[in-house]
């Protein structure tokens, strides 16, 4: 299993949740941060707001995962964002018990 953290400019953040919907992938979460880049921001702003989504998939499915999300929010400038992939050791869905891959979808 790996963990998709995707930083994401907000206004590609929806095309990207409803890209990875049509394609199976329901289960995420999100949240508003705020970020930087190697450009520093853009004066006057140092601090930059962005959508972070993450989502826990199976080891066979992060390339499509990762495909999805960088084909919905490319635009080829700075900002894009930045994904990073995470081993994840174990997964327990609270509700059955189910582990591993079974906990996932």
């Amino acid at each position: 299993m790996k963990k998709v953290e995707a930083i994401l400019r907000p206004e590609d953040f929806e095309v990207v949740k409803r890209a990875l919907k049509q394609m199976g992938f329901v289960a995420l979460t999100a949240y508003p941060v705020k970020g930087r880049g190697v450009q520093g921001g853009i004066p006057p702003h140092d601090m930059l707001p962005k959508m972070k989504l993450e989502i826990v998939v199976k080891d066979g499915d992060v390339e499509r995962v990762l495909d999805v999300i960088i084909r919905n929010a490319r635009r080829g400038i700075p900002g894009d964002g930045k994904i990073f992939v995470i081993p994840v050791n174990d997964a327990i869905r609270v509700r059955t018990g189910e582990r591993g891959n079974d906990a996932l979808y």
